[in-house]
């Protein structure tokens, strides 16, 4: 047996001033990354991670620099509602002074290296790239055999591609459905964007990165209406992911409207975490005068019936 390392890194871009309105333990994630063959945040991980700050100067901080010696991710005691990693890193007032330019933005490197023992075989196998060839085959539409149109916006894909990954595109290009016999299909209720990110995703497995989304206003809307045509073409998985980026967008001015989503689209993972939001009182002043909340009364009572019920039984506990 020999001990191989594996290195994965990003860069992530902080919106100083979006964190600002979060409450104290809440978290902010970057995307996900690959190391090691693992796609972090995966489990039972043996790696060293590390992390410092970049200076204004694009220079790396030696102040803010850590390096922890090998453990095992997560560590015990991970909820996936609390971040884990390095709690007391950084003040956010050295931030302010001495890290933040002057686009609002505090840049952090972050790197995992990933132990792992392996048999001494003298022929490794390269990680797969099913999903970047047939990302390319999306763009290039190579042997495509049907055409959505969304909205006067046109998209060429593949329907066994399609069929494999949902079964609601199985039986509506398969199926004795009339849009099986036709080449191009109009679909209603979906926007094209969404649906270019819907398209992707089923030939990647991949949701777009952040920097390719404009703000956190644009970040909430195009995950919510990715969740609904998830659950609409019964994508499991996308419907969770969509889940999490919401989640990681919430803030009392948004968690009601997120939460509304969540009930109406009946995604209890979703539902769960914007309850236990309410709980924080500092959270519950703020939400409760939000337009959201507002709808969310007019629409869906009984939710609110759930958020006086955890707060009560949160007081009593």
């Amino acid at each position: 047996m020999t001990t191989c390392w594996e290195s994965g890194f990003i860069e992530f871009k902080l919106d100083f001033a979006a964190t600002k309105n979060l409450a104290i333990s809440r978290r902010c994630c970057s995307d996900d990354f690959s190391a090691g063959g693992h796609i972090w945040r995966s489990k039972n991980v043996k790696a060293i991670f590390e992390c410092f700050v970049m200076g204004r100067d694009g220079e790396p901080s030696s102040e803010h620099s850590v390096r922890t010696s090998v453990l095992v991710y997560p560590p015990d005691g991970y909820s996936a509602n609390r971040g884990w990693g390095l709690p007391q890193f950084v003040r956010r007032s050295d931030l302010e002074r001495d890290y933040l330019t002057t686009d609002g933005f505090v840049t952090f490197m972050l790197g995992v290296i990933v132990l792992q023992q392996r048999d001494n075989d003298p022929i490794p196998v390269p990680a797969s790239d099913i999903a970047g060839h047939l990302g390319r085959l999306l763009d290039c539409a190579d042997g495509s055999d049907v055409v959505f149109s969304v909205s006067g916006e046109k998209f060429s894909a593949h329907k066994a591609v399609l069929a494999a990954c949902s079964p609601v595109f199985k039986a509506q290009l398969f199926g004795s459905m009339a849009e099986a016999k036709m080449r191009c299909i109009t679909l209603h209720d979906i926007k094209p964007k969404t649906f270019q990110v819907l398209l992707r995703f089923m030939y990647t497995d991949e949701l777009p990165r952040d920097d390719e989304i404009q703000s956190s206003s644009n970040n909430i809307d195009l995950f919510q209406n990715l969740l609904v045509a998830a659950d609409m073409y019964h994508l499991y998985r996308l419907k969770l992911m969509c889940a999490r980026k919401l989640w990681d967008c919430v803030s009392a001015e948004t968690v009601a409207e997120v939460l509304s989503c969540a009930e109406m689209y009946n995604c209890s993972e979703l539902k769960s975490t914007c309850l236990d939001y309410f709980v924080l009182e500092e959270n519950f002043k703020i939400a409760v005068l939000t337009d959201g909340y507002f709808q969310l009364m007019q629409s869906f009572p009984s939710v609110i019936d759930e958020i006086r019920a955890r707060r009560r039984f949160d007081r009593q506990t």
